[in-house]
């Protein structure tokens, strides 16, 4: 796999409201934990659409891998311009310094928000230029995840695609790792 879709929920599914929330750590060791073992068997992009929450930890756990991986490429495609502009100022700051680090940066339409086709279009396209998806995703909590895991299923059963997923277990045992290093 060569091009991987990092996807999950958007912050406020997982009740997080603050950058500093500590679940954002335990979520990027795991992003980071996966992409290693992809990186291994040579993996060269992380794909992500810019979404608030998993997507843009995603892509800071990416770009903190880049130092020690500098063949891990970060490619940033949003559904649209301008998604961040009813975000507050410390979400558009963190936000704009991802964009300025990414590698590849471009939008899958070229209009501000036009209505949820946008979405959709966003999810056709990044499933068809990515060899598989890496999804935070918890069968027991339904959120905005389910419909591109749905899509992803789909394509897996005609083709090589890949459907990786961390889960709620997956966390929790990050943060058991955790508790016995101290």
């Amino acid at each position: 796999m060569k091009r991987v879709l990092i996807t999950g929920y958007k912050a406020s599914e997982l009740g997080i409201f603050s950058l500093k929330h500590p679940g954002i750590a335990i979520i990027k060791k795991a992003i980071k934990k996966r992409l290693l073992s992809l990186v291994d068997e040579g993996l060269e992009w992380a794909i992500v659409s810019g979404q608030w929450g998993v997507e843009l930890w995603a892509a800071e756990a990416a770009l903190e891998l880049r130092e020690d991986y500098p063949q891990l490429q970060l490619a940033v495609i949003t559904p649209f311009l301008q998604q961040e502009e009813k975000w507050s100022d410390e979400k558009k700051e963190l936000y704009s310094g991802i964009m300025q680090r990414a590698d590849y940066v471009n939008s899958v339409t070229k209009t501000a928000y036009d209505g949820p086709w946008q979405f959709r279009e966003k999810n056709k396209f990044l499933l068809r230029n990515s060899d598989g998806i890496l999804l935070l995703y918890d069968e027991e909590k339904e959120g905005s995840p389910k419909f591109i895991k749905e899509q992803a299923l789909k394509l897996a059963e005609r083709t090589d695609y890949r459907l990786l997923t961390i889960t709620a277990d997956d966390l929790q045992n990050i943060v058991e790792e955790e508790q016995t290093e101290f």
